[in-house]
């Protein structure tokens, strides 16, 4: 940038020179400020000493706090309850430890724990002021909290006592496992002879605020490792703080070394902005005093800090913030007064002024309707003056060339934030610095750190070596420069590319011949860096969002695999279904058909659907393997047909005894022979059939259901125990079950009590009442989660799945629908959960989870239930079917088309474009690809 020199002009200082008696308005400012300042250094002091004052008064009621329960703890550790081995001995001295507990409202705890894992702990029902147990029966005043270790177990017990310390209720809490032994408190005061103290946090059960006061059994008492312990809290030291406020709207906390409020006087729990700034000593300090000025929640606070002598070792501190317009209010109204007069004399000084003003101003009112225009962002205007006047003709200069800046950053900005490809990008950033610096050469290395190499990414019009190799990673910068000047030709100037982690990334490369910065200076060369910096961090950025991307794509892929890898029958089904989608997408966005003539995706919009193929079915997760795998009807976690078969063997093998018991008591043996003979063959039949049966099929005829209940209906003897070696889930379904005497009679197949289980407290969102449900999931929840009943399995008509198995294997579309909206996606992808979850709705509306119909569905989302249905007819892994040709899965899909199942349009599309043959030459087998006639799947225009 050249600029014309200028002829020596007029000074200004020599027409402002009558306006000297402006001074007199200075001179007035001045002692008015220096007035306020005075003032505002009293207040200042003022409120340092108050500070010093609470931090005094704060000490005193922390002492008071503490001294009380520590020598109630110094008595109790004298107590008989430390050497109590038993539960009913313990409860002997609970009179004792109500006695403390009524002599402070601060001790909220008393308790003792024991070396074996014991823990014995009375508390308030009521503290600080707040009901901790809302739960507990009427007029309870104490809970008594209990664990005792002695049988193996930890049988926790809660207690609930009157005010005269008579039993109201107990319970047992086996949830309750607090170990003593594990806990500060007990650690502290296991190696110390003296009474411990700990730091203030939050108590286990109530979550009160408090410290903790501990201390061993004396010897005498015979319970050696017993250490006794006091919670005292701390919560009302907040409201006390409050009443200490020097103005309506101080701000008063304290805190420990981590800054973690103990007390605060406007009742918060963590650090206001105004404490934090005090604590942080953010803003300026104020000279001469431990003050500090800051802004904080929009307004101007006063901070100051006072170490506490309470509490030592937790190194507590006292925060004020005041804010300001409150402290310096006195101070504002006399400044007020006080300008009122300055304003006088001022006005009289602008009178005089105006005239000289004038002078001065005429030739630089033409300036400042040019610079207005870079007020409004027109940075394109030339700022030209014609004065005689040589400071207003340097300020135009000056401005012009500050306008031609900023354009060059306002284009470099935009490359840098509206680039995509990074080739792409590093091309436009090379031509706006090199723009920017008025020069025309220049290139861009990128740094590969594997292979400790700098690879020219793009260059214009300068010849530099393609590649330089022998660079470490950790080189500085001035090692990189002296590398790059010994294989390089030419002065130019280079700036070190490094990202936010301080790690080298590239080498910018720019020729210096043009104009007057051919000579370098300091300043030059720190401009480049800074230009060149901003460049770093948008190719990092770039980078960052590639990978990123990468990164996503893999996980979603990760995911994917895992659930065809969770069950070896599904295997592939969320990776070909992708593909099949994304190939039917692309036809319909080309086709010219009636029904996709106004769709379209941006490119955003076919990665959104990209991923939500793909994570289609990710709700499968947590689908049990032994239902989506479930080939016969009994099967859960195995075929439960063995047990069948095994009953079978005990009926035959009583048809045996009952042979031999007819021949021993003198029947004829051919009559005994026929009826065992009998016997046998039927029972052969029966087991047979009942095998036949465990096969899923597409339909059961009634008389077949009717003849497994009759079956069902034969009895045999069972000696031995069926509650034994049971899984605490067996045990749980049979817990109102009484136990048959033995030995009992079982009918041969059964829907037993036991087979049933509940939901319980994992009832799934899906009925449109449910005030969980915000997604509107439509869905029949079972009476069960599970059905494991023979017959109710063995009769199911169809397939092999109950309908609480059934409804288990459609929930899997419910999880992915909660799983992905629970994902933080970005506005781009907000779509995905909607996208993968609505591939099993249906046209007519009676699809799920939702039950949507096709005008409420979008041309993706009734593709995907396309490539669904279809992957799922041909797919050859499954355990309940064959796949199936191409000819017979489009009559299939056509007639569920008729059904209202799959939308026609999207069908038609599918079968039209061949999409289903190319789909077919890639993943089906040979034998399944046979000819189709096409003409049979399309509706007649």
């Amino acid at each position: 940038m050249h600029r014309k020199r200028q002829s020596a002009q007029i000074s200004l200082a020599l027409l402002i020179a009558s306006a000297i008696t402006l001074g007199m308005l200075v001179l007035t400012v001045v002692l008015i400020a220096q007035s306020f300042r005075g003032m505002e250094a009293a207040k200042v002091s003022a409120a340092s000493a108050t500070a010093k004052q609470l931090a005094v008064s704060v000490d005193d009621r922390i002492h008071s706090i503490t001294a009380p329960p520590s020598t109630a703890l110094a008595v109790l550790s004298h107590d008989s309850l430390a050497g109590a081995q038993t539960l009913a001995r313990r409860l002997e001295r609970l009179p004792v430890l109500a006695d403390i507990l009524q002599s402070s409202n601060i001790v909220s705890a008393v308790y003792a724990g024991y070396p074996s894992g014991d823990f014995v702990l009375l508390r308030k029902v009521r503290s600080s002021g707040t009901l901790q147990f809302p739960d507990a029966p009427e007029a309870t005043r104490y809970v008594l909290q209990t664990i005792t270790r002695s049988s193996g177990e930890i049988p926790g017990e809660w207690r609930f006592y009157n005010a005269d310390m008579q039993l109201i209720k107990r319970i047992p809490v086996p949830a309750y496992t607090y170990d003593p032994r594990t806990r500060p408190w007990f650690k502290a005061a296991k190696v110390s002879e003296s009474t411990e103290l700990s730091a203030p946090y939050a108590f286990f059960t109530t979550r009160e605020t408090g410290i903790t006061l501990s201390r061993k059994a004396s010897p005498e008492t015979g319970g050696a490792g017993t250490i006794f312990g006091i919670d005292v809290t701390v919560t009302d030291l907040s409201s006390q703080l409050a009443e200490l406020r020097q103005t309506p709207n101080t701000r008063i906390a304290i805190v420990n070394r981590e800054h973690q409020v103990l007390a605060d006087s406007g009742n918060r729990n963590h650090p206001g902005p105004a404490i934090a700034g005090a604590l942080n000593q953010a803003g300026e300090d104020i000279a001469g005093s431990p003050v500090n000025q800051f802004t904080a929640e929009g307004r101007d606070w006063y901070g100051m800090t006072e170490p506490l002598g309470a509490l030592q070792q937790e190194e507590l501190t006292i925060a004020v913030a005041i804010p300001a317009d409150e402290l310096l209010a006195e101070v504002w109204q006399a400044l007020a007064r006080q300008t009122v007069i300055a304003g006088l004399i001022a006005l009289l000084l602008l009178v005089v002024g105006w005239f000289l003003g004038r002078q001065v101003g005429r030739p630089l009112e033409h300036l400042t309707d040019q610079v207005s225009r870079l007020s409004r962002f027109r940075f394109d205007t030339p700022i030209r003056s014609d004065s005689h006047i040589r400071e207003a003709r340097q300020l135009s200069v000056a401005l012009d060339d500050m306008a031609k800046t900023i354009r060059s950053f306002q284009s470099i900005a935009t490359v840098l934030n509206r680039g995509q490809d990074l080739n792409n990008l590093l091309q436009d950033i090379l031509e706006q610095i090199v723009h920017i610096l008025g020069q025309e050469r220049g290139g861009i290395y990128l740094f590969s750190r594997q292979q400790e190499r700098l690879t020219l990414a793009v260059k214009q019009k300068l010849e530099l070596p393609e590649t330089i190799d022998g660079l470490p990673a950790d080189s500085d910068d001035n090692e990189v420069i002296r590398l790059l000047r010994q294989r390089t030709s030419g002065h130019p100037v280079f700036a070190i590319l490094r990202n936010r982690r301080k790690r080298l990334i590239g080498v910018l490369a720019i020729e210096m011949e043009l104009g007057a910065n051919t000579q370098l200076s300091d300043d030059l060369i720190v401009f480049v860096d800074e230009i060149a910096g901003s460049a770093a961090v948008a190719i990092e950025t770039r980078e960052l969002i590639e990978s990123q991307q990468a990164l996503l794509e893999g996980i979603i892929r990760l995911v994917a695999n895992a659930i065809d890898a969770k069950s070896p029958y599904t295997g592939g089904h969320c990776e070909r279904v992708p593909k099949l989608a994304q190939m039917l997408v692309d036809e319909a966005l080309v086709s010219d058909d009636l029904a996709f003539g106004s769709f379209s995706m941006t490119e955003e919009q076919r990665q959104e659907f990209h991923l939500a193929a793909w994570l289609h079915d990710c709700g499968k997760i947590t689908s049990p393997e032994y239902v989506v795998d479930k080939a016969v009807k009994l099967e859960t976690i195995h075929n439960r047909v063995h047990e069948i078969r095994t009953r079978f063997e005990v009926l035959w093998r009583d048809a045996e005894i009952h042979y031999l018991n007819r021949l021993l008591v003198g029947d004829y043996e051919s009559a005994a022979e026929r009826e065992r003979r009998e016997t046998r063959a039927r029972l052969q039949d029966e087991f047979e059939f009942i095998a036949r049966s465990n096969q899923g099929g597409e339909f059961m005829h009634e008389a077949d259901i009717e003849r497994i209940r009759t079956i069902g209906r034969q009895t045999w003897l069972r000696h031995f125990s069926d509650r034994l070696g049971l899984s605490p889930d067996e045990q749980q379904a049979l817990k109102d079950v009484p136990a048959p005497p033995l030995p009992a009679t079982e009918p041969l197949l059964a829907d037993k009590p036991e087979h049933l289980r509940p939901w319980g407290e994992h009832i799934p969102p899906v009925r449109r009442d449910d005030p969980r449900n915000r997604w509107g999931f439509d869905m029949a929840l079972p009476e069960y989660q599970y059905n494991r009943g023979e017959l109710h399995n063995l009769t199911v008509a169809k397939g092999t799945l109950t309908d609480e198995e059934r409804f288990k294997i459609n929930e899997h579309i419910v999880q992915t629908i909660c799983m992905l909206d629970a994902l933080p996606l970005p506005d781009r992808l907000a779509n995905v959960p909607r996208l993968a979850g609505t591939h099993h709705e249906r046209m007519d509306g009676n699809g799920y989870p939702c039950g949507l119909t096709a005008a409420e569905m979008s041309v993706p989302e009734r593709i995907m239930a396309i490539a669904d249905v279809f992957e799922a007819l041909t797919a050859v892994d499954r355990p309940y079917k064959e796949g199936k040709t191409l000819t017979e899965s489009l009559t299939i899909m056509d007639r569920m088309v008729e059904d209202g199942h799959l939308d026609r349009a999207a069908f038609e599309l599918f079968v039209r474009s061949g999409t289903y043959q190319r789909y077919a030459e890639a993943h089906l087998r040979p034998e399944q690809i046979d000819p189709v006639d096409e003409s049979l799947f399309m509706k007649p225009g």
